[in-house]
């Protein structure tokens, strides 16, 4: 067995309290792209924003927006290689610094074509910390806690979101440039934090493994049960990460995008439609034009603003019950029951904006409120925990690259679009994606497997796309105890038949891994 690196330091978080440090402190990099997407909804609106940029048009306005996801598309596919080469700890410091570096220039920016440049480089940051930060979560965390803490990282998210929507309105009272500066000054303090932060978290276990640091991969892992050495648990789950990476070198065909492809075909497509229709079903028409919808249906000024901020609050508060249902009812119930909700709100607001009567600006608000809530709860978080999920080790980085660099592609088709379709078909948007919530939802009922509590190593079951390996389970896990009856929970585990299922459950888990069985002790 592998000796364990000697600790850096004697006085360090060990246990749960590492593994929840990690959560908090990794969210501050959803944390910035989410303040970011907020930012510039609220200064766009302003009226010394639009003064200092000369009054932009709906095409100049869609650019300084959505800019940024072109930069976040070029790293995102750059990020799979990176992530590989620097590892996960590597490439989350260099996001966050590049970030930092394009806040600099939005803030001090002297004209438009300055701020686009600005808004490039931040995109360069938000790429890499978008592809790395959910693939970091995913390497540390235990599945019978994998689905919890994926989401509280996109409560960060949210919560940089409705952070940026209070600051903005706050400045809103400020009559000068400062209205709109200093917004856009706050995310890189926030960024020169994170950056920071990056010199004194661990890297990812399987990633130092795979790479041959096996000590100080052992090292993390022992941290991580509680920093006993000797831990039984935490030596078995070092062996499993170690054996499933000799076997990927011994029978594996490379770590090309080529073979990627041929060999896991179905699990990118499934990872990079989760990203697509997250951004597909509305929300960054919300998240990017809040005050802009609002205005649309009444309310105006200062008061667009306040209507953004009571949404933001409402939207972060929605990301909290996932927390505890997404290891329980499973990833599939969540989208399902998310993307109903979201389309239905969608069609009303079309609808109220067309018969335009009184009572539309207070309509339009519950709406927006009931469809932001529902996203929050479901599309929000799941579609960032699927990728990392579903994509084996050997092929994880670069499969959560290409599904990421698809979330802003159409993140930025969405916010390139947007102010123009607002002009041009009105209120028919709204309805237009809520038709693409009614397709998320046929394609998540069909062809999405169930991967709730399923360990990573034993994801290539869920598939049916290999042979089962010989591997102990993951499930010797992070937080368990060490009491926990391997032989009793694996038996209770198992999914009940079909013919042993209530209808509904029959209904919502059609297609789910019914066939998929944990390893067991006589399989070994």
């Amino acid at each position: 067995m592998v000796e364990v690196a000697p600790p850096p330091s004697r006085h360090r978080l060990v246990g749960q309290p590492l593994l929840y440090a990690i959560s908090v402190f990794a969210s501050l990099g959803v944390f910035l792209f989410g303040y970011d997407q907020g930012v510039m909804s609220g200064i766009i609106t302003g009226p010394y924003f639009k003064q200092f940029f000369n009054s932009p048009g709906p095409i100049e306005v869609g650019t300084m927006v959505a800019v940024l996801e072109l930069g976040a598309l070029a790293t995102s596919i750059a990020a799979g290689r990176v992530g590989d080469l620097i590892g996960r700890k590597g490439t989350l410091f260099t996001g966050a610094l590049i970030f930092t570096i394009g806040g600099i220039i939005q803030t001090f920016t002297t004209g438009f074509y300055v701020m686009i440049v600005g808004r490039v480089v931040s995109g360069f940051g938000v790429g890499l910390l978008s592809t790395i930060v959910p693939i970091y979560q995913s390497e540390i965390s235990p599945p019978n806690h994998r689905g919890a803490l994926a989401c509280m990282e996109f409560t960060g998210n949210v919560f940089g979101y409705a952070c940026s929507v209070w600051t903005d309105y706050f400045c809103s009272y400020i009559e000068s440039d400062l209205s709109w500066r200093i917004p856009l000054f706050v995310q890189c303090v926030i960024g020169a934090i994170l950056t920071a932060g990056c010199l004194v978290m661990p890297e990812s276990p399987r990633w130092l493994i795979d790479t041959d640091q096996d000590a100080a991969g052992m090292r993390v892992i022992v941290d991580l049960h509680g920093g006993d050495p000797n831990d039984v648990l935490a030596r078995a789950e070092y062996q499993e990460i170690k054996d499933k990476v000799i076997y990927e070198r011994e029978f594996g065909e490379g770590r090309s995008y080529a073979v990627m492809w041929r060999k896991y075909k179905r699990r990118v497509l499934l990872a990079m439609s989760s990203l697509a229709f997250a951004q597909l079903n509305g929300i960054n028409v919300i998240s990017y034009y809040a005050p802009s919808v609002f205005e649309e249906a009444g309310w105006l000024g200062r008061d667009a603003l306040l209507m953004t901020g009571i949404n933001a609050i409402i939207y972060t508060l929605s990301t909290l019950p996932p927390w505890y249902f997404v290891d329980r009812w499973g990833r599939r119930f969540i989208l399902l029951s998310g993307a109903v909700i979201m389309g239905i709100a969608l069609g009303f607001t079309g609808w109220w904006m067309y018969i335009d009567v009184p009572a539309t600006p207070k309509a339009v608000v519950a709406c927006v409120i009931i469809f932001n809530a529902a996203f929050g709860y479901s599309w929000g978080p799941i579609p960032w925990l699927y990728p990392p999920e579903i994509m084996p080790l050997t092929f994880r980085s670069k499969g959560v690259s290409i599904s990421t660099a698809t979330n802003w592609a159409f993140n930025f088709i969405v916010g390139e679009t947007t102010p123009y379709l607002q002009e041009v078909i009105t209120w028919r948007l709204y309805p237009m994606h809520g038709f693409y919530c009614a397709c998320s939802f046929i394609l998540v009922y069909f062809l999405y497997p169930e991967t709730k509590g399923v360990p990573l190593e034993e994801m290539d079951a869920v598939f049916g796309e290999e042979e089962r390996l010989d591997y102990e389970s993951e499930r010797a896990s992070l937080m368990s105890d060490p009491r926990y009856d391997r032989t009793s929970t694996r038996s209770s585990s198992r999914p009940m038949a079909a013919t042993e299922r209530g209808w509904v459950s029959r209904l919502l888990y059609r297609n789910d891994r019914s066939t998929y069985q944990p390893i067991g002790e006589g399989e070994e």
